[in-house]
């Protein structure tokens, strides 16, 4: 595999076992590990806000220190990481976001736009909030895939690819072909494919399968029903089967506000920790 930046996003809290490991495996492959620190700003006090027209903002008196502070907390993590990749002999360096949770997403995007893959630290689902704005900077505002779940190291030999013939599911492909090629399997799964001319074709996944192979994948072809059960589920259960190291799918296949609200197969691939995944969109 040639040379690649990773994208490591990562927040204060990301445990030094977690950074130590992503760097000695950037090391290893000879990446780039580029680190970002995103932290959302501490948030106003509610009594802040004023009605306008009747009232206008009330800045508390410490609210500039109490930004200083954490910039500054910040900012020390930021150079404990550097110690650490400095010490795993890696090419990398560290940035820092500090915003409203709702801009964190346009900072990511920024550094994802000039990197290869995006990986995420486990902890940064212990902030919700922050994990959705980092993957929404990542999927809709960057050409990149993103990695969730497992470890830092190549995907391994075992790759399943959840394929539909959708635009997402092709960025997808595209984004792991350098895992792919490495692979030693490739499985190509459609669920309840739509065989119909203007749906996947007569012969759903054969041509993915084909282009695969071109690029020297041994690859094999599924179909399978979902029984009424949810894509999500069924991709998972067929990935336990197949003892895939690493899902490829494409993210937001159907309106995003609808999976926002009902769920979806994105979703509850993102939710799940069995499995690591890479989602582009």
């Amino acid at each position: 595999m040639n040379r690649q930046t990773i994208l490591f996003v990562m927040n204060a809290d990301t445990p030094d076992d977690q950074i130590s490991a992503a760097a000695e495996s950037a090391a290893r492959d000879d990446d780039h590990l580029l680190c970002l620190l995103a932290d959302p700003a501490p948030a106003l006090p509610v009594y802040a806000y004023g009605v306008l027209p009747y009232g206008g903002m009330n800045i508390p008196d410490n609210w500039g220190s109490l930004v200083q502070e954490a910039r500054s907390k910040q900012e020390a993590r930021a150079n404990q990481v550097e110690a650490l990749i400095a010490k795993s002999n890696t090419s990398g360096d560290v940035q820092t976001v500090m915003c409203a949770t709702v801009d964190i997403k346009h900072a990511i995007a920024r550094a994802a736009r000039v990197s290869d893959v995006a990986f995420l630290a486990s902890n940064l689902r212990d902030t919700p909030d922050v994990l959705r704005e980092v993957a929404s900077g990542i999927l809709f505002h960057s050409p990149i895939g993103l990695r969730m779940n497992g470890c830092l190291p190549q995907a391994g030999n075992r790759i399943l690819v959840a394929w539909d013939s959708s635009e997402a599911a092709s960025s997808a492909v595209h984004a792991a072909l350098p895992y792919l090629k490495a692979s030693s399997e490739v499985a190509i799964v459609c669920i309840d494919p739509d065989m119909s001319e203007d749906g996947d074709g007569e012969n759903p996944g054969y041509d993915v399968a084909a282009w695969l192979c071109h690029h020297g994948c041994t690859v094999t072809i599924s179909q399978y029903p979902s029984g009424g059960l949810e894509i999500g589920e069924c991709l998972q259960d067929r990935a336990l089967e197949f003892g895939a190291d690493l899902v490829v799918m494409g993210a937001y296949g159907h309106a995003r506000m609808i999976q926002t609200v009902l769920g979806g197969t994105t979703r509850s691939m993102m939710e799940q920790t069995k499995l690591p995944v890479l989602l582009a969109h």
